[in-house]
């Protein structure tokens, strides 16, 4: 049996009318996204951003309307868009793109509620062109993707899945050339390989795949690397005495999630002990303060109050965590700034982090689920320092 990533129209049927509900209580006639994201999230189609506009003019009263190239016209028909397609031929265009859109919309005074992530040149093309339109910016379509569907959780749980199949895969490339006596994998080649895991398991077993910029994959650094929060893999090889980390994620039908753990190569430390220790305890910590009802800044704050009281506050670089959904970072953001309530439904990464100058970083990541009573990871890889050893 195989797995679709791809929705049925009842679920984006149900998502535009959630969002139309929000844009009349907001006051608004119609709301319009030219966010990738909001694009695919409204309407089912996924595409690689450009130059050349795409975006949705969503009424309050009904409707739906996909503006795109007529080069995208076949893509979007392929992948079922739930909406109603209006191309243009070409970009500029002898007649501009969001003009095509407002002869498709027709005339009439409205409040149009914009996405904020719109950048200026487009938002004034579209006031240009839909003249007669009062464009404000708002974030409700932002807001509505913060809650997930029960059809998005099956997709965040099987991209779970196959991410902990990353972590043991990944795990396993170390201790077989150990075992062979073969030389350790660089950075590089690690994050090659499970890359190459994630999506080779995604085509094996699921029907079609939504290909977005990053489908699986990760960070992966080792030694003092890893002491930059967001290093880029290297050559540098893997030694003995290694603090490593694999910091690994993926995509199913556009639904992100990632997973982290931070390994030793060979027998720890009482340093290295006290670090990863730390962080377990810190993300432990951090998951039982995730639950509806909390705000977004207490959770931080507790999460982060463990590392602070174990005395290494001064090797804190970032917040507990953020929102994920189509996007591997969107808000809500676990941070001291953000007093976002919680609810059921949303996933949020749970994934403190120290990094000490010219040793090494320590991270544990999970995304997590926030249920009725709590919340509950979707990575399952183990977590403890007694599992993450990898003897030499």
């Amino acid at each position: 049996m195989t797995f679709s990533q791809r929705l049925d129209r009842a679920f984006f049927e149900r998502v535009q009318d959630r969002v139309r509900a929000r844009a009349t209580e907001a006051g608004l006639d119609a709301v319009l996204t030219d966010d990738p994201e909001d694009v695919a999230y409204l309407t089912g189609f996924f595409h690689h951003p450009c130059e050349r506009p795409v975006a949705v003019w969503l009424p309050a009263d009904g409707g739906a309307t996909l503006l795109l190239p007529e080069l995208e016209r076949e893509h979007a028909e392929a992948q079922h868009a739930v909406a109603d397609l209006v191309s243009y031929p070409e970009y500029p265009g002898v007649v501009p793109p969001f003009a095509v859109l407002a002869g498709a919309v027709g005339a009439g005074r409205r409040k149009a509620g914009h996405t904020t992530s719109m950048t200026y040149a487009r938002l004034s093309a579209a006031a240009a062109a839909l003249s007669t339109a009062e464009l404000v910016p708002t974030d409700l379509v932002t807001v509505a993707r913060y809650v997930k569907e029960p059809g998005e959780v099956v997709l965040h749980q099987e991209a779970a899945r196959i991410t902990d199949v990353m972590l043991t895969e990944g795990v396993k490339l170390v201790t077989d050339a150990l075992a062979t006596g073969a030389a350790l994998p660089s950075e590089a080649e690690l994050a090659t390989h499970v890359g190459r895991v994630g999506t080779s398991t995604m085509y094996g077993e699921h029907t079609d795949v939504v290909v977005v910029s990053f489908l699986a994959g990760g960070l992966v650094y080792a030694g003092a690397n890893s002491s930059y929060p967001h290093g880029l893999p290297s050559s540098y090889r893997l030694r003995p005495g290694d603090t490593f980390m694999l910091s690994l994620g993926c995509a199913v039908g556009g639904r992100f999630v990632e997973g982290e753990r931070t390994f030793v190569l060979g027998e720890p430390t009482d340093e290295q002990r006290r670090y990863h220790e730390t962080i377990r305890l810190a993300q432990e910590v951090g998951g039982h303060a995730i639950k509806p009802g909390a705000e977004c800044r207490s959770a931080n704050e507790a999460c982060l109050a463990v590392v602070k009281e174990a005395g290494l506050g001064r090797y804190l670089r970032h917040r507990q965590g953020h929102g994920i959904g189509l996007g591997m970072h969107e808000p809500p953001w676990l941070e001291d700034g953000d007093a976002t309530v919680l609810e059921p439904g949303m996933i949020v990464s749970n994934e403190p982090g120290i990094y000490v100058p010219g040793h090494a970083g320590y991270r544990i990541s999970d995304s997590m689920l926030v249920t009725e009573d709590g919340s509950r990871p979707l990575t399952s890889y183990p977590r403890s320092l007694d599992h993450c050893v990898i003897p030499v």
